[in-house]
């Protein structure tokens, strides 16, 4: 059977994203090759044309993550003041819909823990893509006169994905919603938000 000349792009898209699903929601340690290719519709004989191992499949699936993380921060930021993009990522990113969607939540929560314990590769892709969210939001917190934006951004990315992941952690979801509403009035409050949001 003759294919397109998309259609190794597409299916390697399928796989990838099939992956940073399963990453989110498993760990990257608790997925099986075959289980990703299967979930893609395809065998996992086909999964070499595309990957060399498990190690290039999870570093490319970390690029996928941050690369949607992105999109998600731009498509949030884009066409609004600075101030009032800053406060609508700030309260999307420590909102309950975001706890509770592990699947295609923010890569730097799902991932940070796991970070340690894997590849060399995998920790730079992590690095890059954390670099890139960083920078995205140090840009808007330049626009808002803060000083250091680019302390700043990473100072609050830590401090907001390190909320969320404690808000899933947490199995009262009462003190989960207290924690994440907490976390959005003191992360916007020490943010220079000066016009009305």
């Amino acid at each position: 059977m003759r294919y397109d000349p998309e259609h190794k792009g597409r299916t390697r898209r399928s796989i990838l994203s099939e992956a940073a699903t399963a990453i989110r929601t498993k760990g990257p340690e608790r997925i099986g090759v075959a289980e990703i290719m299967a979930s893609s519709g395809l065998t996992h004989g086909g999964f070499y044309a595309h990957f060399k191992s498990k190690d290039d499949l999870v570093a490319q699936a970390i690029t996928q993550m941050f690369d949607e993380t992105f999109a998600r921060f731009l498509s949030r930021t884009e066409g609004l003041t600075p101030s009032q993009a800053v406060a609508k990522y700030v309260d999307m990113y420590l909102s309950r819909s975001h706890r509770d969607s592990r699947g295609d939540g923010c890569a730097l929560a799902a991932l940070v823990g796991d970070l340690p314990r894997m590849s060399e590769l995998a920790r730079a892709r992590f690095t890059e893509g954390v670099e890139r969210l960083c920078s995205g939001f140090a840009r808007l917190l330049k626009k808002l006169g803060a000083k250091n934006p680019d302390v700043l951004a990473y100072s609050v990315l830590a401090e907001m994905s390190g909320t969320l992941t404690l808000a899933r952690a947490i199995n009262d979801t009462q003190r989960s919603d207290q924690l994440l509403r907490s976390a959005r009035e003191m992360v916007k409050a020490r943010l220079p938000l000066a016009e009305s949001t």
